[in-house]
């Protein structure tokens, strides 16, 4: 194998939720100075045209088939910063939300390798943003969860349960799922009003949006035929969304069934 004279280098980098506008000018720094790009399924693969002149290589997931296991992604990003130089790996959202970015760099830093991270614009964050709900308003809610909805046991993290009794807006991701898991526990604690969103492909060209309370939201995702990549978002302020430009009259004045 052929050794590069350049400094072994991994940057982890967030692509942000989907929408190629949203990614930071050091995110874009870091891709143009890439020798070689380790891409996922949920990223606009537009972005990686500021990478004109690196290696381009697919490690995600689709519809439950993986392009690379973790362990593979692991040792390659080790053999090709021996071999190349810059590996930038690229991320949806912010790699350190449910992206395993941590993990990444605690690997390779054994290898003597230099680690660099740039935040993304998290999909927890901007998917519900996009659609006017804010995750905090004064005298609504004071608070948010972010929550996976599939650990690594392929369980519902139990942190639901807690959220489910507290005043908080409460964020799920990797959740369809588990609706009528999540949907249950919230029942449980009498919430069968509480108002939810559904965001599938946020902040992009696809985006379809589903609203309703605990009650009825099962329903309005067979009606639409939602289903991953999607937010779960659970709270008072999803019926408090603010009137954006960017959102389509019909849709804003949907009524929460």
């Amino acid at each position: 194998m052929k050794m590069s004279t350049k400094t072994p280098k991994l940057t982890v980098v967030g692509a942000g939720p989907g929408d190629s506008d949203l990614i930071t000018l050091k995110a874009i720094k870091a891709l143009e100075s890439a020798d070689v790009v380790l891409y996922d399924a949920l990223i606009n693969e537009s972005l990686l045209e500021y990478a004109p002149n690196a290696e381009k290589i697919f490690v995600g997931k689709r519809k439950g088939c993986y392009a690379y296991q973790q362990e593979q992604i692991n040792e390659l990003i080790v053999s090709r910063a021996k071999s190349h130089g810059h590996v930038v790996r690229l991320k949806g959202g912010d790699p350190f939300i449910f992206g395993r970015g941590a993990e990444e760099i605690d690997y390779v830093q054994q290898f003597d390798i230099e680690t660099e991270m740039v935040p993304g614009i998290s999909s927890s964050l901007a998917v519900p943003a996009y659609q006017g709900i804010p995750l905090t308003k004064r005298g609504a809610s004071e608070s948010f969860w972010v929550i996976t909805g599939t650990t690594k046991s392929h369980k519902l993290s139990q942190d639901v349960y807690l959220a489910a009794k507290s005043n908080a807006t409460v964020v799920i991701l990797m959740g369809m799922g588990k609706l009528s898991e999540i949907v249950r526990i919230f029942a449980a604690e009498n919430k069968h009003h509480i108002p939810v969103a559904i965001i599938q492909n946020g902040t992009t060209e696809n985006e379809e949006f589903g609203l309703g309370t605990i009650e009825t939201i099962e329903q309005i995702v067979l009606n639409k035929k939602l289903s991953s990549p999607a937010i779960i978002v659970i709270g008072e302020v999803v019926s408090q969304r603010v009137k954006l430009a960017s959102i389509c009259a019909e849709v804003q004045h949907e009524i929460i069934s």
